[in-house]
């Protein structure tokens, strides 16, 4: 059963949907297009189209034609891998993107070289798609024919890979129309991007989940309370050298408290073994609120 969401929070997801639609048309037409650099994606192999043709006649397909057309029978292939709202906002979101990029054509060209394109289209775009993902839709495109491919011809390989590869493939269609130059810069698109993304769907905060074990561990537990307002848990753990019962701290703190809670750990226990990792995202009280 899926997410049943109110009205509000459905216009909420709706108004995400136009604004990250916009980023990312704003980020293929004012950075990507003017340097001719294909990222991979529909989008990509629209950019290709519209230079090849219009080497043939007087103006070449446009981007936003292209990307409308191309994406049609793309729907119509996966429409039985993609639940209903799923189905319903993506195919809005990919009607809105072909319109965005029309709409948009008509800017003013932003002075940029291949870097800067390079870098603000892939900060612009990734901050777009994720508004797109957390709204959950997608723009179409690789995705759709992914996973119709992963559901009839190579079900021996992930979605992923497929979609890794149907964009790898358009990246070196690219390189040949355009060059060497612009492809290598078109990497450096796709990274920013992707950590761009990462960074939105994932959280800002830099965030630290610090594992103890200490014979004094409620004197630590306490002293981590009190000294710096954050909660502990004890998780049970043997050692498996020693068959001995051991409970275990787990804390999770942001980054600039790291260096307090080893200092408060070894005071109380200078022998204390302390694991610490990174953590993504944290929700909840003392971090972030959650927005479902």
């Amino acid at each position: 059963m899926g997410i049943i969401q109110t009205r509000n929070e459905k216009l909420r997801d709706y108004a995400m949907i136009v604004v990250g639609v916009y980023l990312m048309a704003f980020a293929v037409i004012s950075f990507w297009m003017p340097h001719s650099m294909v990222t991979g994606g529909v989008s990509g192999l629209a950019i290709i189209i519209e230079d090849v043709t219009s080497r043939m006649m007087e103006r070449g397909i446009p981007i936003w034609l292209t990307n409308l057309v191309l994406n049609v029978p793309l729907f119509l292939l996966g429409f039985r891998t993609m639940g209903k709202t799923f189905f319903v906002r993506s195919l809005f979101t990919t009607i809105l993107f072909s319109v965005a990029m029309h709409n948009l054509t008509y800017l003013p060209p932003i002075p940029s070289d291949l870097l800067m394109g390079a870098i603000f289209g892939g900060v612009f775009c990734g901050i777009g798609a994720a508004m797109i993902v957390k709204a959950m839709s997608s723009t179409g495109g690789t995705l759709l024919f992914g996973a119709f491919l992963h559901n009839t011809l190579l079900k021996h390989f992930s979605v992923g890979k497929i979609i890794f590869g149907l964009d790898s493939a358009i990246i070196i269609i690219g390189m040949v129309v355009f060059g060497l130059e612009s492809a290598m810069y078109a990497v450096v698109a796709v990274f920013v991007y992707s950590k761009v993304v990462d960074a939105v769907l994932e959280g800002f905060s830099s965030a630290r989940a610090a594992y103890i074990i200490s014979d004094k561990n409620e004197e630590i537990a306490e002293e981590i309370m009190r000294q710096m307002n954050r909660g502990a848990t004890e998780i049970s753990a043997r050692g498996m050298y020693t068959k001995t019962p051991r409970p275990m701290l787990m804390c999770v703190i942001s980054g600039r408290e790291l260096v307090q809670l080893k200092q408060v750990v070894y005071r109380q226990d200078r022998d204390a073994f302390i694991i610490v990792s990174e953590v993504r995202e944290v929700l909840g009280e003392g971090f972030t609120a959650h927005s479902l």
